[in-house]
């Protein structure tokens, strides 16, 4: 009862190393693969998983968006996965960082906008200024569409943090209650554990849903500038 509350969202350490990229290199090494011509229940399901969520994602691209197929599936697989090791106890969440999130989102968004200035600079122009705007507007509307352009990295990242690091959070607040009361009421234990079962169940879908919202709303990005 007395562990520090935020004690599972500080980078571990491995004699005094950071030992963060370690673990954000670990998730790929769980991905089954086979070399085989006919593959398993596992690696069929897993290509079945991505065929499904890469075709969800691709059909409203282009060519030009297609090209960024391998590099969204990567990108979803990665979130999934490292959200997923998360849940495990005594472990450690890349993605509850701030800083490891904008390190995904701003490359992926700045690539989108770079293409769309490249390929058509109108298009990418005309989204700062709606057509039929007044006169005395413009400049007004010109800065709030250029902040909100700008905020978009961030609110990539905020989101996948927010919703992670509160998922912890209450999981850690509802299992130190759980040890709390196995010594004073068993009835009451009984039902806050069977609210942590639940909320674990809850939390690995908001894994992996918060992995297809990141990529998703990257995908959307790439989308408008494609």
């Amino acid at each position: 009862m007395n562990e520090n509350l935020f004690a599972s969202f500080i980078a571990p350490t491995i004699l005094g190393l950071p030992a963060a990229v370690l673990i954000i290199l670990f998730p790929p090494l769980l991905i089954p693969t086979s070399k085989y011509l006919i593959n398993n229940r596992l690696i069929t399901t897993q290509q079945w998983l991505i065929k499904l969520t890469s075709k969800q994602m691709m059909t409203m691209h282009n060519t030009k968006g297609r090209t960024w197929s391998l590099m969204l599936v990567s990108l979803i697989i990665f979130i999934a996965t490292t959200n997923l090791l998360g849940l495990l106890p005594h472990s450690f969440t890349p993605t509850t960082q701030l800083s490891t999130n904008l390190a995904m989102a701003i490359p992926l968004w700045a690539g989108a906008v770079i293409m769309g200035f490249r390929s058509k600079i109108k298009n990418a122009l005309a989204h700062f200024l709606p057509q039929g705007t007044p006169t005395p507007l413009i400049p007004m509307l010109v800065i709030i569409e250029t902040i909100s352009l700008l905020i978009q990295p961030m609110a990539l990242a905020v989101r996948l943090t927010a919703n992670i690091t509160a998922g912890h959070l209450l999981m850690h607040l509802i299992g130190s209650a759980t040890l709390a009361m196995s010594t004073i009421n068993l009835p009451s234990t009984l039902i806050i554990f069977t609210i942590l079962i639940l909320l674990t169940i809850l939390e690995i879908a908001v894994a992996l849903i918060q992995a297809y919202v990141f990529t998703l709303l990257v995908s959307l990005y790439l989308h408008d500038n494609t």
